[in-house]
């Protein structure tokens, strides 16, 4: 009879410790698998149930417009009702920290802007949500420039006679500005070409509209949307419009950077953010479903009679698009000492 020796206490101890590690690294698996088939099966039934957008301004203006034309197609694409709802005020400010406040599922998403996700923060005190950390970006909607205008007797027939005029006659320019993108569009381009242009503020678009063809102002920059049915009826005259190159919005119009103004560019943009800690599943089903929507030409015809260049992109190009808008626009701000009206 063979007789063996106990097993020594520190090979009781290793072979223990070996046995925990594998429990660990087991119950670590299980719980990568079971985090796997949770996503796989929110993937597969999100949206179950109606879902809002929040449009932080008025009902009828571009944003909201354009909205509601993807929400309509989203709720065909994704067999759920997306419910647009207004919550205007502040600049946009009351409706993004509503959105930002609200549970993040992907019940409730905001349709987001220039002024929310970048302006807001510089223009304003204090605003009341952080446009990058309490947002998960899902996907850069659309981009439109504004157009300076002025009317058809103006002895202003190019951004070149204009800016001429401008050097030789500081401050003796005047332009209508009905909005804060517009007073960028007015900072920009006096800081890159030298220029002093009298700034004139104004509430909304249809009061500038009605004093430049009055010829109570020279000049007046807006968004086309505001200005192309006059345009088209030959009421006002564009001179050049604010993106990097002429936009399909005004065929024929040469852009500000076009005419001699290298890398001049302004645009307002529109981009669908969910509150952060939404499921990256549900982000990616928003995304993956507003880039069909977008891609469609039905689609893309309305966004432009509607103003809008349809954009496009994945969550990721969205937050590095908005960071590189924040970096170009705080440093004009805070140097121009503008704050919101």
């Amino acid at each position: 009879m063979a007789f063996y020796p106990p097993p020594k206490k520190s090979d009781i101890a290793k072979k223990q410790q070996h046995l925990i590690h594998l429990e660990t690294k087991m119950k670590r698996l299980f719980a990568a698998v079971m985090l796997s088939l949770s996503q796989f099966a929110v993937a597969a039934s999100y949206p179950e149930k109606p879902v809002r957008i929040i449009v932080p301004y008025q009902a009828g203006q571009g944003t909201d417009v354009a909205t509601r034309l993807l929400a309509e197609h989203l709720t065909k694409e994704l067999g759920q009702p997306f419910v647009v709802e207004n919550r205007p005020g502040a600049g946009g400010n009351i409706g993004a920290a509503e959105a930002a406040r609200s549970t993040p599922d992907g019940y409730t998403i905001l349709m987001g802007t220039n002024g929310t996700h970048v302006l807001n923060s510089y223009l304003y005190s204090s605003v009341p949500f952080n446009p990058e950390s309490d947002f998960d970006p899902v996907i850069l909607v659309s981009t439109f420039p504004m157009v300076l205008l002025t009317s058809p007797e103006s002895p202003y027939t190019s951004i070149r006679t204009l800016l001429q005029t401008a050097k030789a006659k500081p401050d003796r320019i005047d332009v209508g500005l009905p909005s804060t993108t517009a007073r960028l569009v007015l900072e920009l381009l006096e800081k890159q070409t030298g220029t002093s242009i009298t700034g004139i503020p104004y509430k909304g678009s249809s009061t500038v509209i009605t004093d430049l063809i009055g010829g109570r102002v020279a000049l007046a920059i807006d968004t086309v949307s505001a200005s192309r049915s006059l345009i088209d009826g030959g009421k006002i005259k564009p001179l050049a419009v604010t993106s990097l190159k002429p936009s399909a919005l005004l065929p024929g119009v040469p852009s500000v950077a076009s005419e001699g103004v290298d890398g001049f560019q302004v645009i307002a943009w529109n981009g669908i953010y969910a509150p952060h800690g939404t499921p990256p599943a549900n982000v990616k089903t928003l995304n993956q479903a507003l880039t069909k929507i977008l891609k469609r030409p039905d689609v893309q015809k309305r966004l432009l009679e509607l103003g809008h260049e349809p954009a496009g992109g994945s969550s990721r190009a969205l937050a590095e698009f908005a960071q590189s808008e924040r970096q170009k626009w705080a440093p004009v701000i805070e140097a121009a000492g503008l704050k919101a009206n």
